[in-house]
């Protein structure tokens, strides 16, 4: 999934791509546990492992300049 929003487009095009979010399936719960405390080691998960309501297991993590990176099953 790569995301688009218009509040994104305002950016200044120099520093941002214009995505909003992009999403990865990592094949498993235990796939996404394990990156998401890799990368929470280097400090850049947003948001720790979860059920969300719409039924995906996820966890949200940030690029460098910030995009969230959602991790999936």
């Amino acid at each position: 999934e790569l995301m688009q929003a218009p509040w994104v487009a305002e950016a200044d095009p120099q520093t941002r791509v214009g995505w909003a979010h992009l999403a990865l399936s990592l094949g498993s719960q235990a796939a996404v546990d394990a990156t998401a405390a890799r990368l929470d080691a280097a400090g850049l998960l947003i948001s720790p492992p979860r059920q969300t309501g719409d039924g995906f297991y996820e966890a949200v993590v940030r690029t460098p300049d910030g995009i969230p990176i959602e991790i999936t099953v």
